[in-house]
């Protein structure tokens, strides 16, 4: 019995250390729940753009998009 006591504790302090790093994860936003306002006129203005080069076009919100995703920790 006593080598069953021994394995229960290293198994509870392993799962004791497992929250402290999900607490780390779910403190950073999903990227698709951020900078909403930023994508939906990038997506908008690329979708709905006449120029044959659409993205010269909306340069000024794509880099607004990635500027706005980059001050959450995301490259784009």
């Amino acid at each position: 019995m006593a080598s069953h006591a021994a394995s229960i504790p290293s198994l509870m302090s392993k799962a004791e250390a497992k929250p402290a790093v999900n607490v780390d994860a779910a403190s950073k936003p999903k990227p698709c729940c951020v900078c909403k306002e930023e994508k939906s006129k990038r997506d908008e203005c690329m979708l709905f753009s006449k120029s044959a080069n659409p993205v010269s076009e909306c340069q000024t919100m794509i880099d607004q998009y990635k500027s706005c995703m980059a001050g959450f920790g995301f490259q784009v």
